[in-house]
């Protein structure tokens, strides 16, 4: 047999994964964002049980635009997270397998997740 050429590279630009992937992607990105917040989350929370000056220091960090900023990615982060994991609960048990309905789960995870960060947004910053 003649040994085929293949690509001494991988060129991940032009790469177009289908929506399934990108959602299945960032399901693990999000979770990977969760679980480094998640030591974070736990130290504020101790700091502002401590003592009155402890949730005074908490609550001015957690006023501040870049603090609610980074809150808000962790907001997609979770909403997002769930929504795909429940889309994956359902694969798991053969529901929404074929290609069309795959795509509108996909579809509706993002769309889910970007209404429910649009209104943790409003909520934020109104």
């Amino acid at each position: 047999m003649k040994p085929v050429a293949r690509p001494v590279y991988l060129n991940l630009l032009r790469i177009h994964l289908p929506l399934t992937g990108c959602v299945s992607i960032l399901h693990r990105v999000s979770g990977v964002l969760l679980f480094v917040a998640f030591p974070l989350g736990v130290w504020a929370l101790s700091i502002s049980l401590a003592d009155e000056a402890g949730f005074r220091r908490m609550a001015d960090m957690a006023a501040h635009p870049l603090a609610r900023l980074v809150l808000l990615g962790l907001i997609w982060a979770f909403a997002h997270h769930v929504f795909a994991g429940l889309r994956h609960l359902a694969l798991d048990v053969h529901w929404g397998v074929d290609l069309k309905t795959a795509r509108l789960s996909s579809l509706a995870v993002l769309l889910a997740a970007g209404l429910v960060t649009l209104a943790a947004a409003w909520r934020l910053f109104a």
